[in-house]
């Protein structure tokens, strides 16, 4: 039995599979549905989980080599958001685009994650290291 780290089987089941490279989604609760993706949806009610429990959650096993958001969430955001992101992204290249270029990418990611978060394109994929 896991005692520690991510106990969600489904969770643990699709980061296994990720490789170098390969990309993760960790969406907010209104992110569009992608039947040829993964999802694993953990989203209980507004706000539980957020995509930074999910983050932060997986950062400790899960090597993160480069983020990518939409560039629409600094603008939808007040600074104490942007920096509560940015911390948890420490270390981390991360890149910001048009929110069209964004989900460009999300057909190539292994899975998704779905959240109950609300923050404003709260959404983010990470590549893998």
């Amino acid at each position: 039995m896991l005692k520690t780290g991510i106990l969600n089987p489904h969770i643990n089941f699709l980061l296994s599979r990720i490789r170098h490279t390969n990309t993760l989604v960790i969406a907010d609760r209104g992110f569009p549905f992608w039947p040829q993706i993964e999802t694993v949806d953990i989203a209980l009610i507004d706000d539980l989980p957020r995509v930074l429990d999910v983050l932060n959650a997986i950062r400790p096993n899960f090597g993160i080599g480069h983020a990518f958001m939409a560039e629409e969430f600094r603008g939808a955001n007040a600074l104490q958001i942007r920096q509560q992101f940015r911390r948890a992204l420490r270390g981390i290249p991360l890149t910001f685009e048009p929110h069209i270029e964004f989900k460009k990418r999300v057909p190539q990611a292994i899975g998704l994650i779905r959240t109950g978060d609300t923050v404003p394109y709260a959404n983010m994929i990470l590549e893998s290291a």
